[in-house]
């Protein structure tokens, strides 16, 4: 299912072509197809194998300068997709029409599938090792290879296509004690190679840590997130820096271009070649560039797609992507990547005298004000540089803009959580409770 199959489908040529014939002046075509095949593990045992495929077309117009969208999936009728979305056009305002001129038609497939058998052996394997130190505790996992490409092209000259093949795999494990429950979990996503041992470990770790349940501390202490629980902190950043926020002076950050906005150890940048999130073109076929967003905790950069760009009096930073099929492009990211520091998650811990580490979390961050209230999923009390135990039913909250200020340590243990690339970090300023014993 290479880029070149999609690239050969006449399709998108059949839906530009009636639609300029029936009157619009101009149009553009995104396609996009998957073919997926997990593989599930349940309570240690391998469940089942699936293979699952999706394909859908999206065809947006403009007729009289009033844009239309519509979409199909599966099978597609070229002539109804196109009067569907003339219909739709009459009932929306007029706009620009914002569309990329001829560019590269060609990018490289990325990553590398695959076989099922690779899969099941790297579940079998991370579960075994889980069980070989805890044989009590159940495990349920799920791997998958992922295929998807994907294809836009427009009345403006543009075709450009590419391959994405994505490894990614997930497990939880469940340990029982008497009338206490711990669920513990962490996952990994790759381009070419999986590392079910580095997975295993990691499980592991947690669990050696909640051996024992402990007071949590109280009041303002230091608050340790590990790189799969700061994305809380990272969810807001990046929020601000969208530039819809910025026009809307919904963000703190709207007037701080070239003003320090955290602390002078955090650079916030987008890589298009990086990790499993790379990317060559946006959905409006802008490629993509890095960028700096915070240098040393000045803002340098938001984000924006060529609608919001214009309207703020610069270019698209080739960030407009959809956020569902259906919709229409608006500023996003394909990756968010935070420079790490120095020292491993054991080295941070050694740095607290008396804290608190955070490793999952129910609830979240109260969207762009900053503000969070989070009840700890799973969490551990430190003590003189040493994990003491697992804390239970403790809470956390704070202020996401003033704790990125009031960093106290940024880890070298950068890891993907989702597409953002962050290492653990240590920050003051937030206020826990929870149970004494």
């Amino acid at each position: 299912m290479g880029s070149e199959n999609l690239s050969q489908d006449v399709l998108a040529e059949q839906l530009l072509e009636l639609a300029i014939k029936s009157g619009a002046e101009a149009a553009e075509v995104y396609q996009s197809r998957s073919l997926s095949r997990p593989v599930f593990f349940e309570a240690n045992r391998l469940k089942q194998l699936e293979t699952s495929q999706s394909e859908g077309t999206a065809l947006r117009l403009w007729l009289n300068g009033r844009p239309g969208l519509t979409v199909a999936y599966g099978s597609v009728q070229a002539q109804a997709m196109v009067e569907r979305a003339l219909a739709l056009s009459q009932l929306n305002q007029p706009e620009p029409v914002e569309l990329a001129h001829k560019s590269q038609p060609f990018y490289p497939d990325i990553g590398e599938a695959v076989p099922l058998e690779v899969l099941v052996n790297w579940g079998k394997e991370a579960i075994a090792l889980v069980r070989e130190a805890y044989p009590d505790v159940l495990c349920n996992s799920d791997w998958e290879c992922d295929v998807e490409t994907t294809r836009l092209i427009n009345s403006q000259g543009l075709d450009c296509y590419y391959t994405d093949t994505t490894l990614s795999c997930y497990m939880s494990a469940e340990w029982v004690r008497g009338d206490d429950f711990l669920s513990v979990a962490d996952g990994q996503t790759q381009r070419d190679i999986l590392h079910p041992d580095k997975l295993a470990q990691q499980i592991l770790q947690r669990l050696d840590w909640s051996q024992e349940n402990v007071p949590s501390p109280s009041g303002r202490v230091p608050v340790l997130f590990t790189s799969k629980a700061a994305d809380m902190l990272w969810g807001t950043a990046q929020a601000a820096l969208n530039g819809k926020r910025i026009l809307e002076f919904a963000s703190p950050w709207a007037e701080k271009l070239g003003h320090p906005v955290m602390s002078s150890s955090l650079t916030l940048y987008q890589d298009p070649q990086a990790g499993p999130y790379s990317c060559p073109f946006d959905d409006e076929g802008t490629p993509t560039i890095p960028l700096v967003f915070i240098q040393d905790g000045i803002l340098q950069h938001f984000y924006c797609d060529r609608t919001t760009g214009r309207q703020l009096g610069i270019n698209t930073t080739g960030n407009g992507f959809r956020p569902s099929f259906g919709s229409y492009p608006s500023p996003g990211l394909f990756n968010f990547l935070i420079q790490p520091g120095s020292g491993s998650l054991q080295d941070l811990i050694q740095q607290m005298d008396d804290g608190l580490i955070v490793d999952q979390m129910l609830g979240g961050g109260n969207g762009i004000s900053g503000d969070f209230s989070i009840n700890i999923d799973l969490g551990y009390r430190v003590k003189n540089g040493h994990v003491m135990g697992r804390v239970k039913d403790t809470m956390v909250t704070g202020n996401v803009y003033t704790a990125l200020k009031q960093l106290v340590a940024l880890g070298g243990d950068a890891d993907w959580n989702g597409s953002c690339y962050t290492p653990s970090l240590i920050v003051e300023g937030l206020s826990t409770t929870g149970r004494s014993y």
